[in-house]
């Protein structure tokens, strides 16, 4: 459970980040990946077809799922984007399309637009101080390094802890004590 976006362009936010490696390399290899989203995190498939199934006397169909199982904005125009309108008949169908909407992926975004990439300097060429093996004096840190580096603040604290490390390490490698336990 986390939080998802869907803008102009696609789909973001930390559920979408966390998956960004196995998404990416999905449509790499086959084309597309497809994602199935919870529009009802808070409700169990039973208690969303019930839901759906209570009569809805004079109500429209969207106020109906408003006001029974939530579904009002992007949640509702996703429904409208991805079902077809025989879905909406069947309360069954309709219910499992809440709890695990499909959205067929078919791109990243272009990499000039991204907040954080896959890829870097491998750590097989490094050594405990994070200096380039073949480059003596050449240290790296943060998204210098071939991670899968995760958004916010967890970036920035890896970042910053791995920048520390490679710091401390060039003060080792020019001699210079630093009190912390860092390999000569």
């Amino acid at each position: 459970q986390g939080e998802c976006v869907i803008t102009e362009t696609g789909i973001e936010g930390s559920l979408i980040y966390a998956l960004a490696a196995p998404l990416r390399d999905r449509i790499e290899a086959e084309g597309s990946a497809l994602l199935h989203l919870d529009l009802a995190p808070g409700k169990s498939l039973e208690r969303v077809a019930a839901e759906v199934a209570h009569p809805r006397g004079s109500r429209s169909l969207s106020s109906h799922l408003q006001s029974r199982v939530g579904i009002t904005g992007v949640k509702a125009g996703l429904l409208r984007e991805v079902l077809g309108a025989e879905a909406y008949t069947d309360p069954a169908r309709l219910a499992a399309a809440i709890k695990a909407l499909p959205l067929k992926l078919i791109a990243p975004r272009p990499l000039d637009e991204a907040i954080s990439t896959a890829g870097g300097v491998r750590f097989e060429a490094l050594d405990e101080n994070l200096m380039l093996r073949d480059l003596p004096g050449v240290f790296c840190a943060g998204e210098m390094l071939d991670w899968e580096a995760p958004t916010g603040g967890y970036l920035l604290t890896a970042c910053f802890a791995s920048g520390r490390a490679a710091g401390l390490g060039g003060l080792c490698s020019a001699g210079i004590p630093t009190g912390s336990p860092v390999a000569p």
